[in-house]
């Protein structure tokens, strides 16, 4: 936005010191006129004879005034000056600052020392920004990265089949539409993942009333066959858990979480815990299972996309594209939710997810 130039905010300080002591002088020189030189006689002889007169005062005194007026001026006007530049100075290092931030270098801080105050407050809080941001900014470079490259993988080995089959033309072509379909289904898949981490991050969404009991006990109906298939045990208990949001992505989300604990589960005899309920203010969904030990430092990093964690990527029809939690943790901070992860003791992963209540 282009603005008409004006006074810098140094200049116009200046100018306000300058105007006030200019005010004070001038008050200062009408007390005195008030109060003293009205008591001087207004006559030839001054006062008992000896003292000056008023005359004599003022035409001594006015010349003194103005040229007192006149230093305190040119003090005032230096001083001040000096005085705004030195107070102004913690606000030209974070303009330098905003500035350098503007042309795409986020990892410069302002760093102001000193005891605190209102600029220090602005300089911590501009710092904290800038450290977010730029936080976010890396993150968002790692994941289109890793999108690239995840989305690279699918249309790379349908080239291949493709390059294979008009090679060899006497090769099966059931074959190929049978692989080509299972690698279209996962470039399909891991493409609905990315549209739904998009939507799930953004704060335009379609809210209405919903219980997470109620998406609980439909996620588990629609896994129970897979969970059947891995011999894993599949429990839903607790009461109403009722908060406000889309039922669409909260039911995703639940269904992730379902998932991923029957996927990420002991070979033969897991099982899986799903919990619903109200504590305080929040509704609370909790979703426990059974399974290989996790490394405490690899439990915050689930939540990232395209990190499955060591030990659990599975190599079947269920293998995901690493974006099950990362999809959860979006949805749960759209909805200005809480979501904790932790190892179990006896291993596998318990998940903790916490929505205001409805």
């Amino acid at each position: 936005m282009r603005r008409r130039p004006g006074l810098s905010a140094r200049l116009k300080l200046t100018l306000s010191y300058v105007g006030f002591l200019a005010v004070a002088g001038a008050a200062l020189l009408a007390v005195v006129w008030a109060y003293l030189l009205r008591y001087v006689p207004d006559n030839s002889r001054g006062l008992l004879g000896v003292s000056p007169n008023r005359y004599l005062l003022v035409h001594t005194f006015v010349p003194a005034a103005a040229v007192a007026m006149a230093c305190l001026l040119v003090f005032g006007l230096v001083g001040g000056w000096l005085l705004a530049g030195r107070m102004l100075a913690p606000l030209t290092r974070i303009t330098e600052a905003a500035r350098t931030a503007g042309n795409g270098a986020l990892s410069h801080r302002i760093r102001l020392g000193g005891r605190q105050d209102e600029f220090r407050e602005l300089s911590d809080a501009f710092d904290s920004m800038l450290q977010r941001l730029e936080s976010h900014v890396a993150e968002q470079q790692r994941f289109a990265a890793n999108a690239s490259h995840e989305l690279r993988t699918p249309l790379a080995i349908s080239r291949t089949l493709l390059d294979v089959a008009r090679k060899d033309p006497t090769r099966n072509p059931r074959e190929l539409v049978e692989r080509l379909h299972v690698v279209t289904t996962r470039a399909i898949d891991l493409t609905e993942a990315l549209l739904l981490l998009s939507r799930g991050g953004s704060g335009e969404l379609t809210r209405e009333d919903v219980d997470l009991s109620l998406l609980a006990e439909e996620a588990a109906e629609t896994l129970l066959p897979l969970a059947e298939n891995r011999g894993t045990t599949l429990d839903v208990t607790g009461g109403a858990a009722p908060t406000h949001g889309s039922a669409e992505l909260l039911l995703r989300t639940v269904t992730n979480l379902v998932q991923n604990a029957v996927v990420h589960n002991l070979p033969e005899g897991g099982t899986v815990t799903v919990v619903t309920g109200t504590d305080g203010n929040t509704s609370v969904l909790r979703v426990e299972n059974t399974g290989r030990s996790l490394a405490p430092d690899l439990v915050p990093t689930l939540v990232e996309p395209f990190q499955r964690g060591t030990g659990r990527t599975r190599a079947d029809e269920h293998d995901g594209v690493g974006l099950g939690l990362a999809i959860v943790a979006a949805v749960v901070r759209a909805h200005d939710g809480t979501l904790d992860l932790a190892a179990r003791p006896g291993g596998g992963l318990r998940v903790t997810v916490r929505f205001p209540r409805g």
